[in-house]
């Protein structure tokens, strides 16, 4: 502790050994220490003595839709990563759409970048996108420092960002592929979309039946065959269907070098539950019965899922229409993700190790920043979260920092209150008041 600058003290300490009471020591914006609860402060040295609240890492959250530039209205940097930053999350990866332009060339990227500059109140990065005719462009965006590339293979949702088919996922993969990166996708088979029923209106019943479980199937099937034929490193994003399990593992087992996610909302609510009109509840893929929810805590537990995180894709209120045909598809779910997800976890039986393993460290992986991010030891950020685990609240979207409070989570109680959080030993939020924006743009290595 003798180099410290600042020391946390907490009788609960998640760290990757295990949860112990610790004193945490930084300096300089990285942990130099974990210690004994009781190990002696030097003079002069500041002490946050956090009882019994428990310190994790800060969250990593690599799936979120910011919008910004183009479709600011939607969300934003600003307001975007206040949300993050008040459920405990210290690092974004922002997603290639729904901005204008997408984040697919370099100047795009850069057109991006500088509208986050001195915007962001935590940590964010980049995924680039794959499109129809843009490989030329992977290389110098990775090179640029994207964490990788986003692809559909159905329609996206904006005509800007259009779908990958077989020929074309198969080019850019291989591209990507050459030089070691990651394609993150969006696995829905348009031919079974376009083969389901389509009626529309505002029965979710005839929405869930618009998007089958065997169009994810059947697409990451596809994906895991191109995988294996370019020994490409493929992650399947946002997985609701429990029936790709059986595959995904699998592949796996076979040396296919697959990751997958799932989402808070895929955990947390059920088809059962949504009430008709209700659009606010509208994702794609869709939230499905509770049948197989369970079957995804299962995958969780036995590692075939790797990571929760949000899909955070906001609209305006006025997108979320009644008809679930119509309605902007996409879930808000920054600020709420940390404690919606303990909510259940701790429910099924699951510990606060198990969602920092999903939210944090799997998640810092993924992307390559477990050398700095996703755990509290020695040279990593002194990102953290200060959780009161035990206690509850109701969530009311007058108090969500979204741009937009629309919420599928009004109403519902959740444990799970975030005191405050910290980036780089600098506490950025505390029982509602925010500094201001101390957040850094990451690049893949750096």
């Amino acid at each position: 502790m003798s180099d410290a600058e600042l020391v946390l003290r907490s009788r609960q300490v998640i760290t990757p050994e295990g949860t112990r009471a610790a004193s945490v020591a930084v300096a300089g914006g990285t942990i130099t220490a974990v210690g004994p609860y009781d190990a002696p402060v030097p003079a002069g040295v500041r002490l946050e003595d956090l009882g019994d609240d428990v310190l994790l890492p800060g969250l990593v959250d690599t799936h979120v839709h910011i919008n910004d530039p183009g479709r600011s209205e939607w969300e934003g940097f600003w307001t975007a990563t206040r949300a993050a930053a008040a459920g405990g999350i210290t690092t974004l990866v922002d997603m290639p759409l729904n901005s204008l332009p997408p984040t697919t060339t370099v100047d795009h990227l850069r057109t991006k970048q500088q509208a986050a500059a001195g915007r962001t109140h935590t940590d964010v990065g980049f995924w680039g996108g794959a499109l129809p005719g843009n490989v030329k462009d992977l290389r110098p965006l990775h090179d640029a420092g994207v964490f990788g590339f986003k692809a559909f293979l159905s329609p996206s949702g904006v005509d800007e960002f259009p779908h990958l088919d077989e020929e074309q996922l198969a080019r850019s993969l291989a591209e990507i592929a050459g030089f070691g990166g990651l394609l993150v996708v969006h696995a829905e088979d348009p031919r079974h979309l376009s083969a389901a029923p389509q009626q529309g209106g505002p029965k979710y019943a005839d929405f869930l039946a618009s998007r089958p479980r065997g169009a994810e199937d059947s697409a990451v099937a596809q994906l895991i065959s191109r995988a294996r034929q370019f020994d490409a490193r493929v992650h399947v994003l946002h997985l609701s269907s429990s029936d790709a399990l059986p595959q995904i593992a699998a592949a796996r087992a076979d040396g296919v070098r697959i990751t997958v996610e799932t989402c808070p909302h895929y955990l947390t609510l059920t088809a059962e539950e949504v009430p008709d009109g209700a659009s606010e509840f509208k994702c794609c893929p869709p939230i499905r019965e509770a049948a197989n929810q369970d079957l995804l805590w299962r995958a969780l537990a036995d590692g075939t899922v790797d990571c929760v995180v949000t899909d955070h894709s906001p609209s305006t209120a006025d997108l979320k229409t009644g008809d679930f045909a119509t309605a902007w598809g996409g879930i808000s779910g920054l600020q709420l993700s940390l404690s919606a997800v303990w909510t259940e976890a701790r429910r099924r039986g699951h510990t606060l190790e198990d969602v920092v393993r999903w939210m944090s460290a799997r998640t810092a992986r993924l992307v390559g920043l477990d050398s700095r991010k996703g755990a509290i030891a020695p040279g990593h950020d002194a990102d953290f979260a200060v959780l009161a685990p035990d206690e509850t609240f109701t969530v009311d979207p007058a108090a969500l920092q979204h741009r937009n409070r629309v919420t599928a989570y009004a109403g519902r109680t959740l444990y799970g209150v975030v005191r405050s959080t910290w980036l780089r030993g600098e506490r950025i939020v505390a029982d509602g008041e925010f500094t201001e924006p101390k957040g850094r743009l990451l690049t893949r290595d750096h």
